[in-house]
């Protein structure tokens, strides 16, 4: 006969290893000596294999592990062999005798059943009612024994369960019990800690109280109301866990101990807000209120005063309910807002405000056809690659808006505020004269050693566009700043400026991926995100145009200009309201053309036309609405003169000889 034969025999015939109570027809428990008397006590089994001795010696334990028990064994091999021994069977031979695998945690059901028949034996009940005790089957043990502490002395004890395979026994005698280490054992755990009544989180038709103690939920429970029972304190992460996947039906009451003990106080305190961080994080409705009163806990309440007690819970309750019920009208209300039928007189009033409504032209005719006039309250981004004059281009725009009596913020990231006012007045001594010959660049402009090298029609149109600059510059408002402008300083700027002039300034950032991060230790993709999402908020709560100057990707220097050339341009593309670029004339995809021929071609057209901009002459660029969010998008084609800050549309109304190639383009 083998292990595995040998094993099936003794379990097969387990039954014969006790002795019979013939009196009641029970089985004596072998380890405490009880039978199964008028008081329930001895052992059962369902299968005639796992028994349960009903004083706490072993819970659903086999022939082995009760021999075990017995003996003081703990190694399988030593209780099989004395199992063998016991029963009679000799060993198999030349055969190592294996360990079982491991099995899941015991089943106390029945155990928790038997207990729960003797309920009536004590009265200690702790002011709690019999229909409330028997609801979640709390049993009554006389001489209770933890069942992995046999040396530890019979006891009474109510048996809370907590679920199949763990509990509570609570000790029901007078005073204190001290186990056999001389330490006070009035509450003992068996099996994993576990919630108690944890079903009610999502059964509940009331918001459910979190007690710490078993008891002090059943007495909410006895009082009309519902609860869960943490068991203890250091359960508020169990129960977050928990959460995570039960969905509460109803909001939570957090209703923690009132204790005289200052140190156990501050570590409740602590739980509770833990407990009601954590319960926000969820997205869960909590609340936290006293149930206990002046009482050390809501049992302690309970058996003082039934009525009082009661009265608590339904209070507060009533309070939570009605909190709850005003919430969910005020969302009600919220939502119905939402309906569009509510929003029909708004949009009538928004309709007769936009007569009044400003915007702003830039300047160029055929780019404001394209944006239906100018610039109005929204976000717009204007890139190009590096050097093709996109902060000039917006400068010009400022200039011009500043001209026509509004005020405009400019935010210079990267030049001085010399170096644009020269910009500036350099276009303007190519702009107010009719002789090229005597227009001046920006160097020529700042460069004081060279003034008494110049004639004197020179210095008379220097000095009629410094005059003519400062006519219209007290419209103009610049903020230089190297790496220390954040998105907060622009907002603040804004807000300052409105209230001490009472206009609604356009506001002109040069440019946006050199704003000051706001967070250091993020991706340049967050942080311009970040400002993008900033800057949209800004023109949206001040209702203002918003102008940001972008770099291009490198990749788009020789390609086409699409959405993608915006650097980091996710939230640019998204949250614009109108995305501008510059490109030079011709940089278009040609139909059948290969890509090698394609880069060949715009390497050329691109050297060619940067050296007319060395000479003074006029490079041929495009500019392409890309996004506009509230009209069409298009292209108009523009000329630039690099060497004097100057662009100027090769057409106007006026000129109707200009050659078709010329003429705006607009999409189909």
């Amino acid at each position: 006969m083998n292990q595995n034969e040998l094993k099936e025999k003794i379990l097969a015939n387990s039954t014969s290893y006790f002795l019979q109570d013939k009196k009641h027809k029970g089985y004596i428990c072998p380890i405490c000596g009880s039978g199964s008397g008028p008081n329930g006590t001895g052992i059962t089994t369902k299968d005639n294999i796992h028994f349960t001795c009903w004083t706490g010696c072993f819970t659903f334990k086999d022939i082995f592990d009760i021999i075990g028990l017995q003996f003081g064994l703990t190694d399988f091999k030593d209780k099989f062999q004395k199992a063998a021994e016991l029963f009679g069977y000799p060993l198999p031979s030349h055969e190592k005798i294996s360990s079982p695998p491991q099995t899941d945690n015991p089943d106390y059901s029945e155990f928790f059943l038997q207990a729960n028949k003797h309920i009536t034996d004590t009265g200690y009940h702790r002011g709690i009612s019999l229909e409330t005790l028997n609801q979640f089957q709390i049993g009554y043990i006389p001489d209770w024994k933890h069942p992995k502490s046999p040396k530890m002395s019979p006891s009474p004890r109510l048996i809370i369960p907590t679920g199949k395979s763990s509990y509570l026994a609570r000790y029901a005698g007078q005073g204190d019990f001290v186990n056999y280490k001389g330490i006070v054992e009035n509450k003992s755990k068996v099996g994993t800690s576990q919630i108690f009544n944890v079903q009610a989180l999502s059964q509940s038709e009331q918001p459910v109280f979190i007690v710490e103690g078993e008891i002090d939920a059943l007495s909410i429970i006895d009082a009309g109301g519902e609860a869960v029972g943490l068991g203890s304190i250091g359960n508020v992460n169990r129960l977050l866990s928990l959460l995570k996947d039960i969905k509460p039906s109803q909001p939570l009451i957090i209703s923690m101990d009132n204790d005289s003990n200052p140190q156990t106080r501050e570590r409740v305190a602590k739980a509770s807000q833990q407990l009601s961080e954590g319960l926000k994080e969820l997205c869960i409705d909590c609340y936290t209120e006293s149930v206990s009163g002046s009482h050390k806990d809501a049992n302690d309440f309970l058996n003082a005063d039934r009525n009082a007690f009661t009265a608590t819970v339904n209070s507060i309750l009533h309070r939570i309910e009605t909190a709850e019920s005003e919430a969910l009208e005020n969302e009600k209300e919220l939502l119905r807002q939402e309906a569009v039928a509510y929003s029909i007189q708004n949009f009538r009033q928004a309709i007769e405000k936009s007569k009044t409504a400003p915007f702003f032209p830039t300047g160029f005719p055929t780019l404001d056809e394209i944006l239906d006039g100018g610039l109005y309250a929204g976000l717009y981004f204007v890139g190009a690659i590096s050097s093709l004059g996109k902060t000039t281009f917006c400068l010009q725009i400022a200039d011009h808006i500043a001209k026509n009596g509004h005020d405009v913020l400019i935010f210079s990231l990267e030049m001085a505020r010399n170096e644009l006012i020269a910009k500036s007045v350099s276009r303007l001594t190519y702009s107010l004269q009719d002789n090229p010959n005597l227009a001046k660049t920006t160097r020529g402009i700042l460069t004081g050693s060279r003034y008494e090298n110049y004639t004197h029609d020179e210095l008379s149109l220097i000095e009629k566009a410094i005059t003519e600059y400062e006519n219209y510059g007290y419209n103009l408002y610049i903020t230089e700043g190297v790496g220390d402008v954040g998105i907060d300083d622009i907002r603040e700027k804004v807000q300052k400026h409105i209230k001490l002039t009472g206009q609604s300034p356009v506001v002109l950032i040069d440019y946006l991926q050199i704003i000051s991060p706001a967070d250091p230790h993020a991706t340049d993709k967050q942080n311009t995100d970040r400002a993008v999402l900033e800057l949209k908020r800004l023109s949206r709560d001040y209702s203002l145009p918003v102008i940001g100057i972008s770099s291009f990707n490198r990749d788009n220097y020789y390609s086409p200009v699409n959405l993608a050339s915006f650097k980091e341009s996710g939230a640019i593309e998204y949250s614009s309201d109108v995305l501008i670029g510059l490109q030079y004339y011709g940089m278009d995809y040609q139909e059948g053309e290969s890509e090698k021929n394609r880069e060949k071609r715009i390497r050329e057209l691109v050297k060619d036309q940067m050296s007319a901009g060395k000479h003074g002459k006029a490079q041929k660029l495009q500019v392409k609405v890309l996004k506009n969010r509230n009209g069409c998008k298009g292209s108009s084609l523009i000329d630039f003169y690099p060497m004097f800050n100057y662009f100027a549309e090769p057409y106007t109304p006026q000129n109707e000889d200009i050659t078709d190639e010329w003429k705006p383009v607009f999409p189909d």
